[in-house]
């Protein structure tokens, strides 16, 4: 029985599973219709995050780059066939009751190109830069729509697998200083409210009804919440709506006022269990790309809840960065479990030895 349906990975699967119920419960609080698509989007994506643990991350190798090249098309037809919300074109429409936004299964068809390009080349410049190449048009389309959270995402993937490709330090200290250098005149780039939103950030009290108001809300929000918190569905923050995007961007904020210090140390644990796990699978897997793709799932879990957390409690701009398996949105948290999938995955098949036609652990 357990060959044919393996066990998943409890270490894993827990957090998974207690983080993804945590927001649908949140969800359900406000809008029980909302919750409802998000109970099935969920089954959904633990139905693919089992079915994916349980296969060779090895056999992945041949759809990587034809992912790659759908993705780029995808993000291309965005601009001709998506649908515009508060400014920004990043969603497709899939019928009524779903939107498929490309930008979130690029983060993955990155995670796999990388992984496969580093485990096969040495960490020289041309591999460097040929590497920048690679995420260089996906980011580009992604920051046009515009959406600059997930662009500055992909490109903190990139240098995390940097990392584990083992570039030395002085290439590290070179492309710092020549990112110091392009971050000014890139300062041109940004559209005027990702502007504002940096400013704001530095001192949101300067226009607390205009560009300021998310962030002292939202710090508003997750101060109230004391101890125990107001109790579930009680948020004042939230369900009065002086709490803007309660459900996606600002989760934490509605989570720690809700249920308090307690709630968000909760939320805390669980992401750190996952990165826990998957640091463990990398230290026991002996094979380069499986454990280049669970550092590169890790650096997009890692990076997204430090952000998203970061800007609801005022230390970080409002990038508008969802919180993986806490925020609504279908699309987010399919790609995240069928991501955090590979993990198991590689725990399963990265350190097992071909022994006789058999796999033995």
């Amino acid at each position: 029985m357990n060959k044919l349906f393996p066990l998943p990975d409890i270490l894993l699967g827990l957090p998974v599973l207690l983080l993804l119920s945590l927001g649908i419960l949140v969800i359900y609080s406000s809008d029980p219709q909302l919750a409802l698509q998000q109970a099935i989007v969920g089954i959904i994506g633990l139905a693919l995050f089992w079915f994916f643990s349980v296969i060779s991350y090895d056999s992945y190798r041949p759809y990587i780059k034809p992912l790659y090249i759908l993705v780029i098309v995808s993000l291309c037809v965005v601009f001709a066939l998506g649908v515009e919300t508060r400014g920004s074109v990043r969603w497709i429409e899939l019928g009524s009751f779903f939107r498929f936004q490309p930008s979130e299964p690029a983060k993955l068809a990155l995670i796999l190109l990388l992984a496969q390009f580093w485990a096969a080349n040495l960490p020289t410049w041309k591999n460097v830069i040929k590497s920048f190449l690679w995420v260089l048009p996906v980011a580009g389309l992604v920051f046009k729509q515009p959406d600059l959270g997930t662009a500055v995402t992909l490109l903190a993937i990139w240098l995390v697998m940097l990392v584990g490709a083992n570039v030395t330090v002085m290439k590290m200290v070179v492309m710092a200083a020549s990112a110091a250098l392009v971050a000014p005149p890139s300062w041109l780039f940004l559209k005027s409210y990702q502007r504002e939103r940096i400013l704001s950030f530095l001192s949101p009290q300067q226009d607390p009804l205009g560009n300021g108001y998310n962030v002292i809300q939202s710090v508003i929000a997750v101060g109230s919440g004391q101890l125990l918190g107001r109790g579930l569905g009680r948020g004042t923050q939230s369900r009065l709506r002086f709490l803007p995007e309660f459900r996606t961007d600002f989760v934490f904020a509605s989570i720690s006022e809700e249920l308090g210090f307690v709630g968000a140390m909760i939320v805390l644990v669980l992401y750190g269990a996952i990165l826990l796990r998957g640091m463990v699978v990398i230290k026991d897997t002996d094979d380069k790309f499986g454990s280049l793709l669970v550092l590169g799932v890790l650096a997009m879990i890692f990076f997204q809840v430090t952000v998203n957390i970061g800007m609801n409690t005022g230390i970080l701009p409002v990038t508008g960065i969802t919180l993986p398996l806490l925020s609504y949105g279908g699309s987010s948290l399919i790609v995240t479990l069928v991501s955090l999938s590979l993990i198991p995955s590689v725990a399963r098949f990265g350190r097992r030895a071909m022994v006789e036609g058999e796999y033995l652990d």
